[in-house]
């Protein structure tokens, strides 16, 4: 059984056993060949699984390189204090790539055909309920009480990414690049996880994070960026207090300003080609990945 499928496993017998415990969110851990799910302070079992259960926010943690003392396999001392959110959609890989496009045009059709409205009422709902939410899945499940899980099969999982996303040797040695004995990347997405990690297992750079915090379709209400709780959610989940040691890459300009204004490190990647916004939204403003080196180098490693 690979990741994902223990994943979708976990879901299932969570849903089973809902009526003991708030399950809606879940943390998954992996550490070597071990998994467990972590939920909060006080844990019960499930009789079939060493599994433990507390209402906490999501993130998937993939650690596989890290020793159960804080020693990584290659004997390097690692207990980073600094944490490197990175936005995935239109930052890993770039917005000339048009998933973001393709995206829009399936929520288009959702919207149509579950809502039983012509193409352009479709297309102004669309627009709006992501204006007035910042996910246009939002709006449905306020308005509509649509199922977002079915949602997410027919948007995300629906995009034929294999065909449009592929590894980037130079993304991934800038990600290497970083100083993994002082700070822990971290994954922070609007996507809900299984489009989340096909995207970075294309890049093929999924062993490289240290977890992901992602929005929760499951989840009422939903929390996503830019609102305030979702970026202390990847705190907490990250396992930081001090802003000060958070660093933030996204291509949202509403994101990068609400980080900004919460005293994380912000960079806001606008990429070439894409119209330079009047008003700054962060400190920093990037045309590239590459150039975090230039305007975050206490976090990379000395030449």
């Amino acid at each position: 059984m690979n990741g994902q499928d223990t994943t979708m496993s976990l879901v299932h017998l969570f849903r089973q056993i809902r009526p003991a415990v708030n399950i809606s969110n879940t943390r998954i851990l992996k550490t070597g060949v071990t998994q467990k799910a972590v939920f909060g302070l006080s844990a019960i079992r499930h009789p079939y699984f060493a599994y433990q259960i507390h209402p906490v926010a999501v993130h998937w943690v993939h650690d596989s390189n890290m020793g159960s003392n804080g020693l990584s396999t290659d004997g390097v001392d690692r207990h980073p204090t600094k944490i490197f959110f990175f936005d995935i959609d239109n930052c890993l890989y770039p917005k000339s790539a048009k998933v973001h496009d393709r995206m829009a045009d399936l929520i288009d059709k959702y919207f149509a055909e579950h809502l039983s409205l012509s193409w352009d009422e479709a297309v102004r709902l669309h627009k709006e309920y992501y204006q007035n939410y910042g996910l246009a899945i939002e709006g449905l499940v306020r308005h509509h009480q649509i199922d977002p899980l079915e949602y997410n099969s027919k948007v995300d999982d629906a995009l034929p990414l294999e065909g449009i996303i592929k590894p980037n040797p130079q993304l991934r040695k800038m990600l290497e690049d970083i100083d993994r004995s002082k700070v822990k990347l971290w994954l922070f997405t609007n996507a809900y996880v299984n489009h989340a990690r096909r995207v970075v297992r294309l890049l093929e750079i999924e062993d490289l994070f240290d977890g992901i915090t992602y929005c929760d379709y499951a989840a009422q209400p939903l929390v996503c960026k830019p609102h305030e709780d979702a970026f202390a959610n990847a705190m907490r989940d990250a396992g930081v207090e001090n802003v000060d040691d958070c660093y933030f890459v996204d291509d949202n300009y509403q994101n990068c300003r609400k980080a900004n204004e919460i005293g994380w490190h912000t960079a806001h990647l606008v990429e070439e080609g894409v119209k330079v916004p009047r008003t700054p939204a962060s400190k920093h403003q990037i045309r590239s990945l590459e150039e975090l080196r230039n305007v975050f180098p206490d976090v990379f490693k000395k030449p």
